[in-house]
């Protein structure tokens, strides 16, 4: 075994939120408080940027909303920490649902106004089926929403798990004062500024100190709050948390930096250090002395003057070193990384070593496919970074002859991404591509416009869904695409793809088809 200390300072979470609950001002002032000022752009040049730091992508300034997921790391104290900043747009779920394959645990970031919301739903079921920690931040105290004790109510009912208040709000909107930090018994009175952090005040809440502090009022509400508080939650559990069974949640205003820090202070001591992961073979463990990892994003173009592709490598085990021999399992080769990098937002640094917990970018020319594994030799496949089925199709076409390969390229690599997926139509020939929303297809046009100068045009295709076939009975598997050869595609992988055109024509399918076995997401 390894040595345990730099594992267990390592601090692996995504931040998952509905886009309006502002996410983008929660992960620039965690940034702030890691030191990333002069990135951030919150003191130093005594403004706030108007697009979020993570927001690398040009598309992602113009709309204000993130399209894929950012990768940042920094140090806290004793503590190294990797933010996954994952897109809050439905359009972009999947990436968001691979990226909680790499992490140890979950902040969601929740609307004081409008409460929890149907992406943030979907993206907590995925956290119940890893048993992912989660920590829910309340944002927006500053502005006037639901009552506090409604709020859990709801949280508790919508995202099915047992809650704990480690602060609480004095007042909200035009009238809020601040928090009270059960967790460190502390009071932080608000100050609107989205420079300056506001100080704590150790204060006894009994005392009269309270009073002077607050107002006799307000203090004897607090005083009622917290006593039924105690009456109605149960103690905080740090087992139940790492459990992913309850929930701790905090209170505050991201975009005034109120409440982050507490926050921030919290989730360094309770959350967990690296986990184990189970491969298809066994499971590894964090402070195993071999180096292990998997591949679960790649993204084209982080440089756009270099093209470069990275794929991004969670390290499951032992420690990463720089030009080291490591086997991509799938391909059966021996690689050496001589420039391996660790990201905030789009600037990059090289590294020498990295342990488990950490995430690093490999520098990719094609050789990497999401959900690949690196070992020191073991075979290992890691699993959980399916494809999901696409819900909307169309053709894609070259609307510029002279592009053809720029066209071509462009494809490949955001394919790569996994962003949406590639069939090719057995009947026609024709490239069809798959995502699971609309906005997707204005993104893929703008990427292959202004990262490799290619110009496309969609045309309208009428699918229900599309979905993997396979059967141990070649006869009936070749009569099934003989019949449905219209409808028959192939994924990049060359494996077989039925594009069913209903709902009906699919159920039919499966009815006169009993030996073949149709699949809904590509990991089979």
């Amino acid at each position: 075994m390894m040595s345990n200390i730099e594992i267990q300072r390592r601090r692996t979470f995504a931040i998952i939120a509905h886009p309006d609950a502002g996410k983008t001002s929660l992960t620039e002032k965690l940034l702030l408080f890691g030191g990333q000022i002069q990135v951030a752009g919150a003191v130093k040049s005594n403004k706030i940027k108007k697009t979020a730091t993570s927001d690398w992508m040009e598309i992602e300034k113009q709309r204000g909303i993130s399209v894929t997921t950012s990768v940042m790391e920094f140090d806290y104290k004793d503590y190294k920490i990797n933010i996954l900043d994952t897109p809050g747009h439905q359009d972009f779920a999947e990436d968001t649902f691979r990226t909680l394959t790499a992490v140890d645990s979950v902040i969601i970031v929740i609307d004081g106004a409008k409460g929890v919301e149907s992406q943030t739903r979907k993206l907590m079921e995925v956290c119940r089926m890893r048993n992912t920690p989660v920590i829910i931040f309340v944002n927006k105290m500053d502005r006037e929403g639901k009552d506090p004790f409604d709020l859990l109510d709801e949280l508790e009912e919508e995202l099915m798990i047992g809650v704990r208040p480690l602060s609480w709000p004095i007042e909200q909107g035009a009238r809020f004062k601040g928090v009270y930090n059960i967790y460190e018994k502390k009071l932080d009175l608000y100050q609107p500024s989205k420079q300056v952090v506001t100080e704590k005040v150790a204060v006894d809440i009994h005392s009269t100190e309270l009073d002077d502090q607050i107002g006799k009022t307000l203090a004897d509400k607090l005083r009622d709050d917290l006593e039924l508080l105690e009456g109605v939650y149960p103690e905080f559990s740090s087992e139940d948390y790492l459990e992913g069974s309850l929930a701790p949640v905090f209170f505050g205003s991201a975009l005034n930096n109120f409440g982050v820090q507490e926050l921030l202070d919290c989730f360094v001591e309770i959350a967990p250090a690296p986990r184990p992961i189970q491969a298809e073979e066994r499971q590894v463990v964090p402070d195993e002395p071999k180096f292990t990892g998997f591949v679960f994003k790649i993204t084209a173009n982080i440089d756009p003057n270099h093209r470069s592709c990275v794929a991004f490598c969670k390290i499951c085990s032992g420690k990463f070193v720089r030009n080291a021999p490591y086997l991509h399992v799938r391909h059966g080769k021996t690689m050496r990384f001589s420039s391996p990098t660790q990201f905030m937002a789009q600037r990059k640094t090289t590294i020498d070593e990295a342990y488990a917990g950490d995430i690093i970018g490999l520098p990719d020319n094609g050789t990497f496919k999401i959900g690949d594994t690196l070992t020191e030799g073991e075979l290992l496949h890691f699993r959980g970074i399916p494809s999901f089925s696409p819900e909307m199709f169309k053709y894609i076409e070259n609307a510029d002859p002279m592009k053809q390969k720029q066209l071509a390229k462009g494809i490949d690599q955001l394919m790569d991404e996994g962003v949406a997926q590639l069939f090719v139509n057995q009947f026609n020939g024709r490239k069809i591509i798959g995502t699971v929303g609309q906005l997707q297809f204005e993104v893929i046009q703008y990427r292959l416009l202004n990262e490799y100068n290619a110009s496309c045009r969609w045309e309208p295709l009428s699918l229900y869904k599309a979905c993997w076939v396979e059967s141990d009975d070649a006869e009936e598997l070749d009569a099934f695409k003989k019949r449905k050869y219209q409808y028959m595609a192939k994924d990049r992988d060359g494996r077989d793809v039925f594009l069913a055109d209903s709902n009906y024509v699919l159920q039919m399918a499966q009815i006169d088809f009993k030996k073949i076995r149709f699949h809904f997401t590509s990991e089979f």
